[in-house]
C-alpha cells in the first residue's frame, strides 16, 4: 500500500500501520478492540496481522 496520503483506499490486510488513522480504525473495527489494545499488541508482536489475531486470541 502506498503511503500517500490522498491514496486512502483498502488497508493492507497483511500488515497494520499505527500511522494511519484509517489503517487503525479499520483494524480496531475488525478486531474488535480498543486503540491501546491494538497498539500494545503491535508493539508485542510486531505489525503482522496474523501475529496480532493471535496474541489477542482473535
Amino acid at each position: 500500500m502506498s503511503d500517500d496520503r490522498k491514496n486512502i483506499g483498502s488497508p493492507d490486510r497483511d500488515r497494520i500501520n499505527l500511522n494511519e488513522d484509517y489503517e487503525v480504525q479499520y483494524w480496531v473495527r475488525t478486531l474488535g478492540v480498543t486503540r491501546d489494545e491494538l497498539k500494545a499488541a503491535v508493539e508485542a508482536v510486531g505489525t503482522t496481522a496474523t501475529a496480532v489475531r493471535e496474541h489477542l486470541g482473535k
